[in-house]
């Protein structure tokens, strides 16, 4: 699905290429727009010197600012362009910036949507998804904020069904193999200004809002004062009325239309400064629409924002009615424009539009924030062409040769195996301290969220059944809620057992240090009698643990329970781990040899 004839340090290359080019190309843009200016203020000097000197001689003064006029506009028009290339130019060039860092193991320039850290969910706190060097810090390449809210969601509720994980595998993989799309929509998006936080604040500030209480008057008035204009006009040089009558039709109509000023600026401000937002996102949808794609989700996306009228299009024209607008609220147009009923002309455009295609906008951005999500998806893809897609099952399994956690680096990432091809099936893991029980943990659990969220996995081959991810990790206790340490983890541990009573399919548990907050004999009973009803409930996952005793389990539940430890060495006084997962119960503990190497104890 992904290209791997390119390898790891192609993809590299290919960054540092990106950079490379867009610094050089922005450097000739900057002095390009420099020269431009230059020309810009000759021309307008000329223009002034002109207008100077050829006062009297009207043809050759007009004939002669018309033409360096059309010059003058011609340059701004090209300062225009060139500052949109520039722009586009240096944020290509800190996008490849940024991803050079990430292969360098530095995630800083990605938001880690700190805000969505949650210690109550099934699974995220304790994985590291959300945060500082978090999961979604390597994934996160969103340029939208409701794609960034998007991903989130998709982080927290991982898919559930088989066909709808194929899906998303598709999807990412083909845009994996269209990247200048991608890196076009991220450009495009982070210049976009975009402010929106959610679908929500979207179908707000998209519904119809009544403004006049009787259109059909101004409706009238809009097309009358321009036609009572023209006709006084022509009676004025006809000489039939007095030529000051033009200046009291004047004031009487800017006064008609500072009557609705107040409704209009409640309008206005919902759109001030919107109006270049909306036309990159009018330009986003366009680079969707545009281009053609094979995978049924992909396409299904597509379908929503196409038709008689794209949204593209329908975007485009209300940046157009805003802008518009705006020349209503800015002195000393708003003297010229507003006589002519300019500001209630633009609100009812804005107003019919809204009430035309409001209720659609919800749905076209929720399109956005997807593409935005997947674009993600696919850039954590085709960044690490190692990792591979997983195969799905029908029947409960979790198999994989050499998982690997992506947030270690590939040259220090010690891999491992799981095989578990059964139900009910535990694995119960022991081992000294830091010999790299909690490490295993987080990694089958991050693997198991990639493969759920259609993303390849850091293994050399996977097969699972999806379902939904338990974990007890990193229990916390809670000053507010008056919660101790202990009662947090028996919540999370009921939590566990009502989700296996409840009859769920494909449930994966993964929990460290059971009841970690009483003390070892209670400690010890507690643990044996929660693993039986685990297996009686029909439970499947991996345990770690300091007890010994727990591994005695095996003996009594031969086909339910199996053992693994990480074992530590001692040599010579020197400490050592190999982070390997070996068969059986561990033999070497070494808490008292760090106690006792630190100088805690003698």
């Amino acid at each position: 699905m992904i290209n791997k004839a390119i390898t790891y340090k192609q993809r590299l290359e290919i960054y540092k290429k990106l950079a490379d080019i867009n610094k050089e190309k922005a450097e000739k843009l900057r002095k390009s727009l420099l020269t431009n200016s230059i020309f810009r203020l000759i021309v307008f000097l000329i223009i002034a010197v002109i207008a100077y000197f050829m006062f009297v001689k009207y043809v050759w003064l007009a004939t002669v600012l018309v033409t360096v006029i059309i010059a003058f506009l011609l340059l701004l028009r090209r300062h225009a362009r060139l500052s949109t290339e520039k722009d586009r130019t240096e944020t290509t060039q800190k996008i490849a910036e940024d991803e050079l860092k990430a292969f360098g193991n530095d995630f800083s320039p990605f938001n880690g949507i700190p805000e969505r850290i949650n210690p109550a969910h099934d699974f995220s706190f304790d994985l590291d998804i959300f945060g500082n060097n978090s999961v979604v810090q390597i994934i996160n390449r969103t340029s939208l904020k409701i794609g960034q809210q998007k991903l989130a969601d998709t982080l927290e509720n991982p898919l559930t069904e088989k066909n709808a994980i194929l899906a998303r595998q598709r999807a990412i993989a083909e845009l994996t193999e269209k990247e200048d799309f991608c890196l076009d929509f991220r450009v495009t998006g982070c210049l976009s200004g975009d402010s929106v936080s959610n679908t929500e604040e979207i179908k707000n500030k998209f519904a119809e809002k009544s403004i006049f209480r009787n259109p059909s008057v101004w409706r009238l008035l809009i097309i009358a004062i321009p036609g009572i204009y023209v006709l006084c006009i022509i009676l004025s040089i006809a000489g039939i009325i007095p030529g000051n009558w033009l200046g009291l039709l004047y004031t009487i109509t800017l006064a008609i239309s500072i009557i609705p000023m107040k409704k209009v600026s409640v309008l206005w401000t919902t759109f001030d400064k919107k109006a270049t937002t909306l036309l990159a996102y009018s330009q986003l949808f366009k680079q969707i629409e545009n281009t053609q794609f094979e995978s049924e989700l992909l396409e299904s996306l597509q379908k929503k924002i196409k038709g008689e009228r794209s949204a593209s299009q329908r975007i485009k024209q209300l940046a157009s009615h805003i802008q518009n607008l705006n020349s209503a609220f800015a002195f000393p147009v708003l003297l010229i424009v507003n006589p002519l009923l300019w500001n209630v002309l633009y609100s009812l455009k804005i107003g019919n539009w809204l009430k035309t295609n409001g209720i659609k906008t919800q749905t076209w951005f929720s399109v956005l924030a997807e593409f935005d999500a997947l674009i993600s998806l696919s850039t954590f893809a085709v960044n690490r062409p190692e990792y591979t897609f997983p195969e799905i099952s029908d029947t409960f399994c979790f198999t994989g040769k050499a998982l690997g956690h992506p947030l270690i680096p590939r040259e220090k990432c010690v891999k491992n195996d799981i095989d578990i091809s059964r139900k009910p099936y535990f694995m119960i893991v022991t081992g000294a301290n830091m010999a790299g029980k909690s490490t295993y943990l987080r990694t089958v659990g991050v693997n198991h969220l990639l493969a759920s969220i259609g993303l390849p996995v850091y293994t050399d081959n996977m097969t699972f059944m999806p379902g939904q991810l338990l974990t007890n990790l990193r229990t916390a206790d809670s000053l507010v809620n008056s919660e101790s340490y202990f009662f947090a983890e028996l919540k999370r541990l009921k939590m566990i057992i009502e989700r296996l009573e409840s009859g769920k399919q494909g449930l994966f548990i993964i929990l460290d240090e059971i009841l970690k907050g009483t003390n070892s004999q209670d400690k010890q009973k507690g643990s044996l009698q929660l693993m039986k009803r685990l297996l009686k409930l029909g439970g499947n996952g991996i345990i770690a643990t300091h007890d010994l005793a727990l591994g005695e389990l095996e003996n009594e539940f031969p086909q339910e329970i199996k053992n693994f430890h990480f074992d530590a060495r001692i040599e010579n006084d020197i400490l050592s781990f190999d982070y390997k997962l070996q068969h059986g119960i561990a033999k070497t503990m070494n808490a008292s040899y760090l106690l006792k190497s630190m100088g805690i104890t003698e």
